[in-house]
């Protein structure tokens, strides 16, 4: 779910953003490392992209020769966020179908829980339409946070996003 990974990554600085102090020269490029980060959204290996926790190391330089813009190296740790196949998560539910529900978690947008996965409920056509277990009574409706597992996940390169279809088969999965 969580994973913490140390990056090397090329970060260009301006010419015009170049000054004799090396402290503003450190924020210039944490400020572009920061810049970039958030434009990266997510990778199909690393998840989304959460946060940067070090700065670890500032490389030397390179005066790029048209441009006269400087290419620094940079190392640092951040924190990304990828569901694998298997894992058990938790999500809060946002939309009802007829054929099954659509949940968040954290930064994914698109869990899919399709009806033939929650073997025990059945559609309820009410004002407000849920899932209903008859025999325990629990119900799946908007809002609702449910306990699943992932069955398969998918990298969405144009949208930089993950898709996940999830299932309620195994011991303490439903609502929670």
């Amino acid at each position: 779910m969580f994973l913490k990974v140390q990056l090397n990554w090329n970060v260009v600085i301006p010419a015009e953003n170049l000054d004799i102090k090396g402290l503003m020269l450190q924020k210039a490029i944490l400020v572009r490392l920061l810049d970039d980060f958030s434009a990266k959204k997510a990778t199909k290996d690393l998840g989304y992209l959460l946060a940067v926790t070090t700065l670890d190391k500032i490389g030397e330089g390179k005066v790029r020769e048209h441009s006269g813009d400087v290419l620094f190296p940079v190392n640092f740790t951040c924190l990304s966020f990828k569901v694998f196949r298997g894992e058990i998560i938790e999500g809060v539910v946002h939309k009802i179908l007829k054929h099954g529900v659509f949940m968040r978690c954290g930064p994914i947008e698109n869990l899919y829980l399709s009806n033939q996965k929650m073997t025990d409920y059945k559609y309820q056509i009410a004002e407000n339409p849920c899932f209903l277990n008859e025999k325990t009574g629990s119900r799946i409706e908007k809002d609702v946070t449910l306990r699943c597992i992932v069955i398969g996940v998918k990298y969405m390169e144009a949208q930089k996003e993950f898709q996940a279809v999830v299932g309620l088969e195994g011991h303490y999965l439903g609502p929670i």
